[in-house]
């Protein structure tokens, strides 16, 4: 979960989800799949130097925009991503490949964080959400749950 390389900490998580991976990609790269268990709208402008905005509120008022840093349509993508905790800059690299017996395999890799006290607090909230939310992922996935239409807004 936490791996010390180089140029600092970094968080990797996996989730195997029990789904098609070209599905379980979409909801990584599509405002249809984000909105379906991640915010409650979304636009998304797939390419490299493309950006995705989250809205997080029925009035759009609260956003986060997302820059795309690289896109491979084969089941890889990464967004330049700002932790809440203190605006550290933590991208996130997303992977999702063919498992025979769970259909896909979802890894996320966030990092590097700075092995500093700030650094450490970033990484383990970070760490944290994304946990809950691979887990909402396949539970909207394997369900067949669409958050749209039970999440209060």
């Amino acid at each position: 979960m936490i791996h010390e390389e180089d140029d600092g900490l970094w968080v990797e998580l996996t989730e195997g989800i029990a789904c098609h991976p070209e599905e379980v990609f979409a909801c990584l790269t599509t405002d249809w799949g984000l909105t379906r268990w991640l915010p409650v709208s979304a636009s998304v402008d797939l390419r490299p130097g493309g950006l995705i905005v989250l809205g997080w509120d029925a009035a759009k008022t609260r956003k986060t925009t997302i820059a795309i840093l690289d896109y491979d349509p084969g089941g890889t993508i990464t967004w330049d991503w700002l932790c809440a905790h203190d605006d550290t800059h933590a991208p996130v690299y997303w992977t999702v490949k063919p498992e025979v017996e769970e259909g896909a395999r979802v890894t996320l890799r966030q990092g590097p964080f700075k092995p500093t006290h700030e650094g450490m607090i970033a990484m383990a909230e970070e760490a944290v959400t994304w946990q809950w939310h691979l887990c909402n992922l396949r539970c909207v996935l394997e369900a067949r749950h669409d958050m749209r239409r039970v999440r209060p807004i």
